[in-house]
C-alpha cells in the first residue's frame, strides 16, 4: 500500500460556559473597512457592556489586524479560517455596524451548531441595518436558523430583554402578526389581468440580463434557474467586461447628446475638476456611454430587464453605473439609437434595471413593469435599501435610500433631481448619482425572496411623505447625503415588525396615483404572483 499522507481530523475547541463569541463581517473594499471601523468598535463596546451586565463574558472570535487598521473579516477565506478556530457549539453573535459581505461568513455559519444572533446598531451613519437584513436574507435562503436584534446602544430595556432571552433559550422571536397569507381573491378585472399576465409570462418567456452575479456578497440576491424558469423567466449571463468593451464603441457625440438632453430636461449636475473627490464632465460622459452600451447590449439579446453589478471590478475600471441605472428605469429618458442609427431602442418605455443584480428585484421589477403598463400607470420602479428611520410628528418615518439613482419621475421629474459625485470610500473613480427627494404619494412596496426552498413575495402599502426641508437635510446628513431618499410610512407595520420579517436588504417601491388605484394594482399584483406559483404574503393594512 502506498504511504499516503492522511489529513489529520480537525479539532475545534470546546465552548466555555458563560462565554459568548462575537464575529464581525466587513466590506471587501479596504477604504470602507477603515472608514467604518470606529463605528464598529463603539457598537462592540456597547454590546460587551450589555452582555457583561447580564453576567456573560464576551470573547471576540478574531483579532483586530493592526496592519489593516480594522477588525473585520474581509474575505470568504478569512471567514473560513476564523471559524476553524471557534467552538462550534458556542453561542455566537454577529455584530454589524456596517455594510457587510454575507458570503464572508456563510461557510462558517452553515456548520456552526450553536445559536446565532445577528445584531446591528440603530443608526443611519453606516449601513449596519442594511448589512443585518442582507445576512438575515442570506441565512433564510440557506435554511440556517438565526435570530436578530437591533438597538441604538443596547442600554434600552427592550434590547436587554432580547439579549437575555436569546442567551437563556438560544432563540429570539419578534412579533410578525402583520403578515398573513393571501386569501382567495375575487374574480374582478384586476385579478383577471394578473392571471392573464402570468399566463403570458409563462408562455412567451422573458429574459433578464445579468452582468455578473453575486454583487457584494449578496447570496440572497442570487435566484437559481430552477426557481426562475417555472415562472417563464430565464437569465442571459453577461460579463461586465463586455459592457466596458461596448462603451468604447460609443462616440463622444453620442455621449454628449445624452448630457445635452438631460441639461435641457433640467437635471442639475454638481460638477468640479478634481477627479479624486469631485464629479467631473469626463466621469459623466463615461456614465452616458454606459447607458447607451447597456441599451444596445440589451437589444442584442432581447432583454426584458437588466442588472449591472458594478462592485467588484467595474468600480476599478469605469465611473459608477448608478446614473445609467436611474435613466434606464424612467419612461421619459434620453433616446438611444441602434448602432446603425435606424431604430430607437426601447422607445417610450423603461428598460427595468435591477440595481446590484438583485435577482429578487429583477423578478419584481419585471412583473411590476408589465402590470403597471397594462393598467396605464407610470411603471418606473426602483429598489431601495432599508437604511434607517425615526419618529417624526407622531409617526415612524423610514429612510429608504439606494446607493446612487432612482428614476426621475419618483422625484417629480428631472428638474427636481440632481447628480452628485459618489463617495470616494465606495467609488474610487467617481461618477454621478440620479438623486432627489421622492415626491409624496401612494406606493406599493414588495420583496421577492427565497425561503424554505421556494419563492415568496411580501406585499404591502405605504405612503411617501413630505418632511420639512430641515428634517430632510438632517436625515440625509445622518446617512449618505449624495444618495436619493424616500420618506416612507408603512401602512399597519411597525418598525420592529418590519425588521423582524423582512428577508432582504432591499425592497421595491412603485407609485400609484391614489390609494384606491394602489389597492387595485396590489390586488392585481398578488393575483399575478399567485398564478405564477409564488407564495404571496400580505403585510400590514392591505385591503383586497
Amino acid at each position: 500500500m502506498p504511504p499516503y499522507t492522511l489529513p489529520q481530523p480537525h479539532r475545534t475547541p470546546v465552548a466555555e460556559p458563560g462565554t459568548v463569541l462575537t464575529v464581525a463581517s466587513g466590506d471587501l473594499r479596504p477604504a470602507a473597512n477603515l472608514t467604518c471601523w470606529p463605528a464598529q468598535e463603539k457598537l462592540e463596546k456597547d454590546l460587551t457592556t450589555a452582555l457583561a451586565g447580564l453576567g456573560w463574558t464576551v470573547r471576540r472570535g478574531h483579532a483586530v489586524d493592526e496592519a489593516k487598521g480594522h477588525g473585520f473579516i474581509d474575505s470568504q477565506r478569512a471567514g473560513i479560517e476564523v471559524f476553524k478556530k471557534l467552538p462550534r457549539d458556542a453561542p455566537l453573535i454577529v455584530v454589524e455596524a456596517v455594510w457587510q459581505y454575507s458570503h464572508h461568513l456563510l461557510a462558517g455559519l452553515r456548520d456552526h451548531r450553536g445559536p446565532v444572533l445577528v445584531v446591528a446598531n440603530w443608526s443611519g451613519e453606516f449601513p449596519g441595518l442594511v448589512g443585518l437584513l442582507n445576512l438575515a436574507g442570506s441565512l433564510t435562503k440557506a435554511g440556517r436558523a438565526y435570530s436578530v436584534l437591533w438597538s441604538a446602544d443596547f442600554t434600552d430595556a427592550w434590547a436587554r430583554d432580547g439579549l437575555r432571552t436569546w442567551l437563556e433559550t438560544g432563540t429570539l422571536t419578534h412579533d410578525t402578526g402583520h403578515v398573513r397569507p393571501l386569501p382567495p381573491l375575487p374574480a374582478d378585472p384586476e385579478t383577471e389581468l394578473g392571471a392573464a399576465l402570468a399566463r403570458q409570462l409563462r408562455e412567451e418567456k422573458a429574459i433578464i440580463g445579468v452582468f455578473d452575479e453575486g454583487c457584494m456578497g449578496m447570496y440572497n440576491a442570487v435566484i437559481d434557474d430552477e426557481y426562475l424558469n417555472p415562472l417563464g423567466i430565464y437569465k442571459e449571463r453577461l460579463s461586465q467586461s463586455a459592457l466596458v468593451a461596448e462603451m468604447r464603441t460609443v462616440t463622444d457625440a453620442e455621449a454628449q447628446a445624452v448630457r445635452d438632453w438631460l441639461d435641457e430636461a433640467g437635471l442639475t449636475f454638481h460638477t468640479g475638476t478634481d477627479e479624486a473627490t469631485e464629479l467631473t464632465d469626463a466621469q459623466l460622459l463615461s456614465q452616458f456611454r454606459m447607458y447607451i452600451a447597456a441599451l444596445r447590449i440589451a437589444d442584442d439579446f432581447g432583454l426584458d430587464a437588466v442588472g449591472i453589478q458594478y462592485q467588484q471590478g467595474l468600480k476599478d475600471t469605469v465611473p459608477a453605473s448608478d446614473l445609467a441605472e436611474g435613466l434606464l428605469n424612467n419612461v421619459h429618458r434620453p433616446p438611444v439609437l441602434s448602432r446603425d442609427g435606424t431604430r430607437e431602442l426601447y422607445a417610450g418605455a423603461p428598460l427595468p434595471h435591477f440595481n446590484e443584480v438583485d435577482e429578487g428585484v429583477a423578478v419584481d421589477s419585471l412583473v411590476t413593469h408589465r402590470l403597471w403598463t397594462a393598467m396605464g400607470l407610470d411603471p418606473a420602479t426602483t429598489l431601495h435599501d432599508v437604511r434607517w428611520g425615526e419618529e417624526y410628528d407622531g409617526r415612524f418615518v423610514w429612510v429608504f435610500e439606494i446607493s446612487g439613482a432612482v428614476p426621475a419621475s419618483h422625484h417629480g421629474g428631472y428638474d427636481r433631481s440632481y447628480s452628485m459625485r459618489q463617495p470616494p470610500m465606495f467609488f474610487p473613480l467617481g461618477g454621478g448619482t440620479l438623486s432627489g427627494v421622492s415626491r409624496p404619494g401612494e406606493i406599493v412596496w414588495s420583496r421577492v425572496f427565497l425561503m424554505d426552498g421556494a419563492l415568496h413575495v411580501d406585499l404591502g402599502r405605504a405612503t411617501a411623505v413630505e418632511l420639512p426641508e430641515e428634517e430632510t437635510r438632517r436625515r440625509l446628513d445622518a446617512t449618505t447625503p449624495q444618495w436619493p431618499i424616500m420618506h416612507a410610512v408603512l401602512h399597519g407595520v411597525t418598525r420592529d415588525q418590519f425588521m423582524a420579517r423582512h428577508r432582504a436588504n432591499h425592497l421595491n417601491v412603485v407609485y400609484a396615483p391614489d390609494a384606491a388605484t394602489a389597492g387595485k394594482a396590489l390586488r392585481a399584483k398578488a393575483a399575478l404572483f399567485a398564478h405564477l406559483g409564488v407564495a404571496v404574503h400580505l403585510c400590514g393594512d392591505v385591503a383586497l
